[in-house]
């Protein structure tokens, strides 16, 4: 996947919140918005996905923009231009929606896309533990003191997909997900 990473220092400039009714609404401002953009043609790059991080950045908060973004690609519209736009909060998860377009009727589809603040940590704890040493890197790049007056702080990467296993609320991770596999194909032991 290409991420283009930029930082909002101000957490001010966040967005505000989608509105939703009173129970579900999240409260304060995101930690992060994460917006999906097509590739413009089938033959050009794989497409990207736009992580804006607001505030004070860290390795923590990263992942869960970047857990986003893998989260919401499982569950978010099933096309290849499908768009997505979710925010991340910390006590809430990932709220937002996906649209894309029928390819037999050419209809445009939407789905709203609601990613538990558990299955995003769960995924965010995987990505740190695979690919911690680069979202550190990613981290340090946007924390640096001597970006230019008035740029904005922004860096680009690729970032393959992770062996990561569907994240569950409970926790369970690729070693307990192909055991319970062996367990339904009826192997007791690895070996069997």
């Amino acid at each position: 996947m290409d991420f283009l990473v930029l930082l909002e220092e101000v957490a001010d400039r966040a967005p505000p919140s989608p509105p939703l009714d009173a129970v579900h609404a999240p409260e304060g401002a995101p930690l992060a918005h994460v917006n999906s953009v097509p590739s413009a043609s089938p033959f050009d790059a794989a497409p990207r996905e736009v992580v804006t991080l607001y505030g004070a950045v860290d390795a923590q908060a990263l992942a869960l923009a970047l857990a986003a973004a893998f989260e919401g690609r499982r569950v978010g519209g099933e096309s290849v231009g499908t768009i997505r736009h979710l925010g991340v909060w910390a006590e809430r998860g990932a709220v937002g929606d996906a649209a894309w377009r029928d390819r037999t009727t050419g209809q445009l589809m939407t789905q709203d896309v609601e990613i538990p603040y558990l299955t995003l940590s769960e995924t965010a704890r995987q990505l740190l533990a695979e690919c911690g040493s680069l979202i550190g890197q990613m981290v340090a790049g946007l924390s640096m003191p001597d970006w230019p007056e008035g740029v904005r702080r922004a860096i680009n990467f690729s970032l393959g997909y992770p062996d990561l296993a569907p994240a569950t609320p409970g926790g369970v991770g690729a070693d307990a997900l192909l055991d319970s596999l062996r367990e339904a194909d009826g192997y007791d032991v690895e070996g069997d």
